[in-house]
């Protein structure tokens, strides 16, 4: 079997990027995902299944037995079928040689930071973005190759990450530009059949770590602008940013979904850094080491109240 158009995705920005192609540019001729029993050994944040767009399109959907495509059932797949171009959203992964090798106009996907490739490579760039405090994220649209976040760029655009985006509403901006960039794909691969790309990048390489759940610890002896950010780039569909009510113990946990600083002005140095000075409408406020910041929406078993110290 020949398929043209391939979208490899885990996630529900995957859905929302086969919607767009599917209603405004061309037919998706396959879409690449993983099987449930994957999440067993995997983490992925947001992780939604793809199957059903089978009946809601008719477009075939395979589903790998390894997060890494490197399964023998998915290596009998490739051998045994034909690709030309295919479009990564949502696969946070390398993939591997034999399949960048099998797609004739090769594999192509996302990646941004503040900067420009390779600087910014690595994991986890939009909710790293929000975390440092970045105003701008430049989003590559890059074709695959065996290393990560390599700079063989065919578009680039740039969005604007202000002080009251949290990570969901960046990744709104990130999918508008994301479409417009497949769009220019699309329409280059359909007209031309030759997609070109760029790679004389100036810049320099970095590196961004990879994130887990834990790395969402808050610190209320560090600055509040720190903490904001923190809590607004693990903010849902990720795990959330966290502390303790009074103790190091699970059943005392506090993820902290939605937070915004307080006031930097008013004296709370008779209260510690991390304890709740206040509480209106539920909402507890909290001294930071130079201010005090709101906790909006969390949830948790115990108790938050006046004089709680948050850990």
């Amino acid at each position: 079997m020949h398929y043209k158009v391939v979208v490899f995705g885990v996630k529900d920005t995957s859905e929302n990027i086969i919607d767009f192609i599917e209603k405004e540019l061309c037919k998706v001729d396959l879409v690449m995902t993983i099987a449930p029993k994957v999440l067993e050994h995997n983490q992925v944040s947001g992780f939604k299944g793809l199957s059903f767009l089978t009946e809601k399109y008719g477009i075939p959907v395979f589903e790998a037995e390894s997060y890494f495509l490197n399964d023998e059932k998915t290596k009998k797949f490739i051998e045994e079928n034909t690709f030309d171009l295919g479009i990564v959203m949502g696969w946070q992964r390398l993939i591997p040689k034999e399949v960048l090798d099998a797609f004739k106009s090769g594999i192509y996907g996302f990646h941004g930071n503040c900067g420009y490739l390779p600087f910014g490579r690595g994991r986890s760039p939009l909710n790293w973005s929000v975390i440092l405090g970045d105003t701008r994220f430049n989003l590559n649209l890059f074709r695959y190759d065996e290393h990560a976040d390599s700079p063989n760029v065919f578009a680039t655009e740039m969005f604007q990450i202000n002080e009251h985006d949290d990570i969901r509403t960046a990744q709104y901006k990130n999918m508008i530009c994301s479409k417009n960039l497949i769009r220019k794909l699309v329409t280059t691969y359909m007209e031309k059949g030759e997609i070109p790309i760029h790679t004389d990048s100036k810049d320099y390489d970095s590196w961004y770590n990879k994130r887990t759940a834990k790395d969402g610890k808050i610190d209320f002896k560090d600055r509040t602008r720190n903490i904001y950010n923190l809590i607004r780039g693990v903010a849902a569909p990720f795990p959330g940013a966290f502390c303790y009510a009074g103790s190091e113990d699970e059943k005392n946990k506090v993820t902290v979904w939605e937070a915004h600083p307080f006031d930097e002005m008013i004296d709370f140095s008779g209260f510690a850094p991390g304890e709740i000075v206040d509480m209106f409408d539920g909402k507890p406020i909290v001294r930071t080491v130079d201010g005090s910041i709101r906790i909006d929406r969390y949830e948790s078993e115990a108790e938050l109240k006046v004089g709680t110290v948050l850990l």
